[in-house]
């Protein structure tokens, strides 16, 4: 019995983070951020799992990435610059960067 109620409750748990993961992809696509990024490719900017790479271990990741959506940036990946993303609202921006960070190779 609690092998079944074990299986249950890892089961709830993944399907809660592959749930949290196509509403995150839906924002992703919501705020057009796939115009530009995919999950495991450089489009115009980086790869998702490109970006997750470069600030694994950063602390200050989740805020320099949040900073960075909002008020666009440059340098950081190329000359091509990311432009704000000003109307995306903060509860959006950060279920963003949090899944992002979370890509893996």
């Amino acid at each position: 019995m609690k092998t079944v109620i074990t299986y249950l409750f890892v089961s709830a748990g993944l399907l809660a983070g592959a749930g949290n993961a196509l509403a995150s992809e839906a924002l992703a696509k919501k705020h057009n951020c796939l115009a530009c990024h995919a999950t495991d490719k450089k489009l115009v900017g980086p790869s998702y799992q490109e970006v997750a790479a470069k600030y694994k271990g950063d602390a200050g990741a989740e805020a320099k990435l949040i900073a960075k959506l909002k008020n666009g940036g440059a340098g950081a990946w190329g000359q091509i610059p990311m432009p704000p993303n000003a109307s995306v609202p903060d509860a959006d921006i950060k279920t963003l960067v949090k899944w992002v960070l979370s890509a893996k190779k």
